[in-house]
């Protein structure tokens, strides 16, 4: 198993204390606490917060890109594809939850990559979009306002960072099972 370097340890705190306090209230200083370093020592490693959360967020989100372009190019059906990015969210969140804090919480703190982490996500909606598009258009699925149906899946997806380590008796795939079921077919017996 890879070691974790000093900046992955960094990072990796730093993202604890954003969840917990918030981007704006974390300090160079609080990080270097959390370390028991002093914070000369975290610019031998990073040189600014800034860069901290850009690769917390810019890297996550690039995750989520690549996951959903290997779906959406997929020849399933419309319900595995969605399934697919129920899992994908659920794989990525169960692995990083305080760096999905920050790039539900975050990401308007960014400054350089803002745009470059809108593009990623407006595209990740757009692909989304149209999965349900041609499931619609394949009669795989009902057909339904597209915003509507995007939104309950996403803000569901969207929160799990909140409830996953509240519940850790829940597997990942037991959680994407029956979050897929849930969202997909609903609660109708």
């Amino acid at each position: 198993m890879k070691s974790e370097t000093r900046k992955e340890e960094i990072i990796k705190t730093a993202a604890k204390l954003f969840k917990e306090k918030g981007y704006s209230a974390v300090t160079m200083r609080d990080i270097a606490t959390a370390m028991g370093i002093k914070a000369a020592s975290l610019y031998n490693h990073i040189s600014s917060k800034q860069e901290i959360l850009k690769d917390i967020i810019i890297s996550l989100a690039e995750a989520f890109t690549e996951g959903m372009q290997q779906i959406k190019s997929s020849h399933i059906s419309t319900i595995q594809k969605v399934q697919a990015v129920i899992k994908l969210h659920v794989d990525i969140t169960a692995k990083n939850t305080y760096g999905m804090a920050s790039l539900n919480n975050d990401w308007m703190h960014l400054e350089d990559e803002r745009g470059y982490y809108l593009a990623l996500r407006n595209g990740y909606e757009a692909d989304f979009r149209s999965i349900i598009d041609e499931g619609m258009r394949r009669n795989e699925i009902c057909n339904g306002n597209v915003e509507i149906i995007i939104f309950s899946i996403l803000s569901t997806l969207r929160s799990l960072y909140l409830w996953i380590p509240k519940k850790e008796d829940v597997s990942p795939q037991e959680l994407s099972d029956n979050l897929s079921s849930i969202l997909i077919s609903g609660i109708n017996k």
